[in-house]
């Protein structure tokens, strides 16, 4: 009787468990800096600067913070480089569970980080308009003024635009982080969700922008605990460790399988065990005779 054995283990992604937390904790580093510089940028200089129909009042914050102005243009520059250098690292650590849903999560933050560096240009020519005498001396006062309110508004909805990609590289974050076991599977789901509210909150600002103001508070809540509970989630814990990684020589229990065993093949008819080429070829080895047996034991 032939006896074969399946078991099936947790599969390892192809780095080792320790080179994987350290990565994992390096795309929470790497997040966490997106979170401050975006956060700088887009939450605080973007609404201290733009004052919406209002181009005077634009034009003057614009001029009174010169200094914060760059400031917030390094700081939308390094939030598209750290946005771009968190996908590829956890490109490293989720690639395992799908090569090109991995992809498919690197390619939307490219995007995206292009579309943000070349909004943030926008800004700092607006700051030379309204800092600079040229155009004051080709255009007059009002008319500065209103190029600056115009290029700020090129720049806030190029930022608007990009977010689109913002959202479309959650989905497949999310779901490598519920295919891979890594994270908890809420988490995954939760991901996925955002990026439904994160394009909501486009299209409105698009489609009804006189309603963009009341509803982008309730819009962010759900990508804000994505993204936060992801953030954490990287920075304190990493990634689960992989199972087999702690026990490489023992089976698991929920992924065991019973041994198969392969019965002997048997006749049909007499239900007498069939005979195989093993038994066959000893059946027909002939039987030595009486007479060469005692020569050989005279020899």
């Amino acid at each position: 009787m032939s006896v074969r054995t399946s078991m099936s283990t947790e599969q390892l992604p192809g780095v080792p468990p320790t080179d994987l937390k350290r990565l994992a904790r390096i795309a929470g580093v790497l997040y966490l800096a997106v979170a401050i510089t975006g956060g700088f940028a887009e939450g605080y200089l973007g609404p201290s600067l733009y004052v919406a129909g209002d181009a005077g009042a634009t034009a003057g914050n614009v001029a009174a913070n010169p200094g914060l102005v760059r400031l917030g243009v390094v700081a939308h520059l390094a939030d598209a480089v750290f946005f771009v250098l968190t996908a590829v690292t956890l490109y490293v650590v989720l690639k395992h569970v799908g090569k090109h849903a991995a992809r498919l999560m690197v390619l939307p933050v490219v995007i995206a980080a292009g579309i943000k560096a070349m909004s943030t240009v926008f800004m700092f020519v607006a700051l030379q308009a309204a800092t600079t005498d040229t155009y004051v001396t080709a255009f007059g006062d009002a008319e500065t003024d209103a190029l600056t309110l115009l290029l700020l508004e090129i720049e806030h909805y190029g930022i608007r635009a990009a977010q689109v990609f913002f959202a479309l590289w959650l989905t497949p974050l999310g779901y490598l982080a519920y295919r891979s076991r890594l994270f908890p599977k809420p988490l995954g789901i939760i991901l996925v969700v955002a990026t439904v509210s994160y394009l909501a909150d486009v299209v409105v600002a698009f489609l009804a922008p006189d309603l963009a103001g009341q509803t982008h508070v309730f819009f962010t809540i759900v990508p804000a605990i994505a993204e936060i509970w992801m953030l954490g989630y990287l920075l304190t814990v990493g990634v689960r460790t992989p199972r087999t990684a702690l026990h490489p020589g023992k089976p698991q229990n929920d992924d065991r399988q019973p041994p198969i065993v392969e019965p002997e093949p048997r006749n049909a008819s007499t239900k007498e065990p069939a005979m195989t080429t093993a038994s066959i070829a000893r059946s027909e080895a002939p039987t030595p005779s009486p007479e060469t047996t005692g020569d050989l034991e005279a020899r």
